[in-house]
């Protein structure tokens, strides 16, 4: 028994020394001032080839250890600073002996604008040239695209701007609520994303499926007039709080520039109202089409609608309550 446990230890411990020779080194840049960069480059300790492994920047960038790399568990880990005559973005980084030692490096770079960019480097690929920092004409594109996506993905955000729709019909109900409805989003849009605070994501989630399901009641009623008929603007600047923290969700998921942080901010919310106004015209398209149907003239047709948005609001009630508890 001893002699297999002897055995085993040492076939593990071989193939854990081949993992770490085979995993791949690191190089971590991060730009400190204009112009500045510190380095930070790692690589197994255990070498394979008598070719040495080494970084390569641009012929405008200076600097390099001024000694020998600590010895850190299996790695061999050096940091200097690099002083180059611009920005590396647009430049070209490369890692030489990838193929001699059959090996790979993780790039990446981190500059003061918030742009994190990444790339493996191999024998196959053993360059990376940084791409070009977006222009705010690009910003302003991207950002507004990526807001009109994004409620165009978000079925929840969409239905419930689907039952104002139906709860206070067209006119100007229409134009103050929905204005409402955009303004509580922005604000918490804005507030969650510039770091005022933060919020628990699951409750919030159920809180939004919970808003259309609330929709779908009063929609729902046969007799007089609950709160949302009544104060319809009210009620949908105040869900529309909530709706703004689940937009700042997505918003993170995608990032920031941070040297455009405004204007991305601004034109994703401009991409959300652009696609927001786009789904009504659609709606509204597609309701003058079915009411020359003679079809739709049956009042239970008419109910169709509030039954699938109560419907689909409860089960992801169901579904996110779980989440939360």
């Amino acid at each position: 028994m001893k002699r297999c446990l002897l055995s085993l230890l040492l076939l593990l411990s071989a193939v854990q020394a081949e993992a770490h020779r085979f995993a791949p080194s690191l190089l971590r840049v991060f730009e400190v001032s204009d112009g500045e960069y510190q380095v930070i480059w790692k690589t197994p300790a255990q070498r394979v080839s008598s070719v040495p492994l080494a970084p390569r920047f641009p012929p405008g960038c200076q600097g390099g250890p001024a000694a020998p790399g600590e010895l850190v568990g299996t790695g061999v880990i050096s940091s200097w600073r690099l002083a180059c005559e611009g920005s590396l973005v647009g430049e070209t980084v490369a890692v030489t002996g990838l193929g001699e030692n059959s090996a790979s490096v993780l790039f990446s770079l981190e500059t003061r604008g918030g742009f994190y960019y990444q790339s493996l480097l191999s024998s196959d690929q053993p360059a990376f040239t940084v791409p070009a920092e977006p222009t705010a004409l690009e910003v302003m594109r991207e950002y507004t695209w990526l807001g009109a996506e994004h409620i165009w993905g978000g079925i929840d955000h969409l239905l419930f701007v689907f039952g104002l729709l139906l709860l206070v019909g067209w006119g100007k109900r229409l134009i103050w609520t929905i204005t409402a409805f955009t303004v509580g989003h922005s604000i918490t849009l804005s507030l969650v994303t510039l770091g005022f605070f933060e919020y628990p994501v699951a409750l919030v989630e159920f809180m939004i499926a919970l808003s259309i399901f609330l929709l779908a009641l009063e929609l729902a009623r046969k007799q007089g007039a609950g709160l949302f008929k009544r104060y319809p603007w009210w009620l949908a600047g105040g869900f529309g709080l909530l709706h703004g923290m689940g937009f700042a969700g997505a918003l993170a998921e995608v990032g920031l520039p941070q040297s455009e942080l405004p204007l991305a901010l601004l034109f994703f919310n401009i991409g959300i109202e652009l696609g927001q106004i786009a789904f009504i015209a659609v709606i509204a398209a597609i309701g003058a089409a079915l009411m020359r149907l003679p079809v739709l003239a049956v009042p239970s047709w008419r109910a169709l609608p509030v039954y699938v948005l109560g419907s689909l609001s409860a089960m992801w009630c169901i579904e996110r309550a779980l989440e939360v508890v």
